[in-house]
Order: C-alpha cells, then sequence, then structure tokens
C-alpha cells in the first residue's frame, strides 16, 4: 500500500510526513516521537479530513491496529496533542537555559574568514588610514552649514521647506544617542505635535520636559531654514469664508 502525505502539526512543530497505512497506531506513535518530542504514552492523535472531521486515531489494542482503518487521504492534517501536564512538558521556546557559546575576542581576531578580517583587508571603516581625516571633514562640513545658515538656538525656523512644519530652534550640536552618528544635530521644537520625540532621546532630554505630544525632531543643519517663520494661525483664512 503506498505512503501517504499528511500534514503532522503539533504545539511545537509543523511539517509534512509521508505515513504508511500498513503501519499500527503503536508505530505511528513511536514515529512521531522524534517529529513533535512528545512521547508515545502521551500522545493524543486526531486527523482531520477534507471534510473538517475530527477523527480520534485510537483503538482498545493499538499494537494491531493498523491506520488502513481510517480514511487517510493525502495532505489531511494529523494533530497530535500533548496529554502531560504542564510542569512535565519541555519548553521549546525557552532558550534562557540553553549554554551558549561566546567565542573569545582573541580568537575572532585570528580567524582569516571574518567579517573583521574582510574589514582590515577592504581597509573599512576603523582600519580606513584615511578615516579620521574623512570625519574630520564631516564634523567640519556639517559646522560649516550651521555658520552658512545662521543657524543659533532660540531662531526660528522650518524644517525641510516643509511651511506645516514651523518651529523653534532648541539645541545645536551632537547627539550620541544616535547611532553611528557623528556631528552636529539641530534640535527643532515644533508648533505642531508631528515630530519624533518630545526633546528628549534615548533617554537624556535635550530641551523641555515629559509630554505624550511629540513636538520634537533631531535633523541635520541642511535641513534647516533659518528665517521669519512665525507660528501658523490656521483660523486666519477662515475670516473669507
Amino acid at each position: 500500500m503506498a505512503d501517504i502525505p499528511l500534514q503532522v502539526i503539533s504545539e511545537n512543530s509543523a511539517s509534512e510526513r509521508r505515513i504508511t497505512p500498513s503501519w499500527s497506531i503503536t508505530q505511528l506513535k513511536r514515529k512521531l516521537e522524534p517529529v513533535t518530542g512528545i512521547p508515545p504514552s502521551s500522545q493524543r492523535i486526531n486527523l482531520k479530513t477534507a471534510s473538517k472531521e475530527n477523527i480520534a486515531i485510537e483503538a482498545a489494542d493499538e499494537d494491531t491496529t493498523l491506520l488502513s482503518n481510517f480514511p487517510l487521504s493525502a495532505y489531511a492534517e494529523l494533530h497530535v496533542i500533548d496529554t502531560r501536564p504542564a510542569s512535565a512538558k519541555l519548553n521549546f521556546n525557552d532558550t534562557s537555559g540553553v549554554e551558549k557559546y561566546v567565542m573569545p575576542e582573541e580568537e575572532y581576531e585570528r580567524k582569516p574568514d571574518s567579517v573583521l578580517a574582510w574589514k582590515k583587508a577592504e581597509k573599512l571603516g576603523r582600519f580606513n588610514p584615511d578615516a579620521p581625516s574623512l570625519e574630520k571633514a564631516k564634523i567640519e562640513a556639517f559646522d560649516s552649514e550651521i555658520r552658512s545658515r545662521g543657524i543659533e538656538v532660540g531662531k526660528r525656523c522650518r524644517v525641510g521647506g516643509d511651511d506645516a512644519r514651523r518651529g523653534e530652534i532648541k539645541y545645536v550640536g551632537e547627539v550620541k544617542e544616535i547611532p553611528g552618528s557623528i556631528g552636529a544635530w539641530v534640535g527643532v521644537q515644533l508648533d505642531e505635535p508631528v515630530g519624533k520625540n518630545d526633546g528628549s532621546i534615548g533617554g537624556t532630554r535635550y530641551w523641555g520636559s515629559e509630554s505624550a505630544l511629540k513636538h520634537g525632531v533631531f535633523v541635520r543643519p541642511e535641513r534647516v531654514e533659518v528665517g521669519d517663520f512665525p507660528v501658523l494661525n490656521d483660523l486666519e483664512d477662515m475670516e473669507e469664508i
């Protein structure tokens, strides 16, 4: 008798398996243990047919009762339920007790096929001999942008050329909480709560006090336009109705 492909589903796994109808129920349970992690004595098996009918795969004598006695059909679902109490089940999702290997830093540095070795060979990042001068040039470019645009704390501005994003400059300088950033940022308190924060980032407050409204935003100098940008009055246009 030909094997039948079935979907074997348990609490921690789901896979397609080929089932031989000439197996006994006991044989099936033994073969499902390494698939589901459930001991045969704790398995309760239900067959879900194409008509959504649930049929229990069980018998008084499971050693001699064959699977051919049940309506197996291709790609029907075989649900394997673990009858053990929760305290006796293995938790395959909890990895806190699993010993983890951490490669010593010295060993990693000696490996010829690591990302670190590739960066060294390609002279990337901190291995680039020109990195300090490039970083310095980037910082100087931001500072020059700040001077040329007249960016100072207390001045009015708009962000990104968007007239709806007007506000007041509250901070100019480095923001170390932004990963991988060097050089100056401009902190702006927007008139409307369309920002990204409340003047704080990564637990550090740069201006203002804690608020649920996000009026604050940190942007690079080239996105800030200083000028006469008063607070917009949305009611002005109503006078023309």
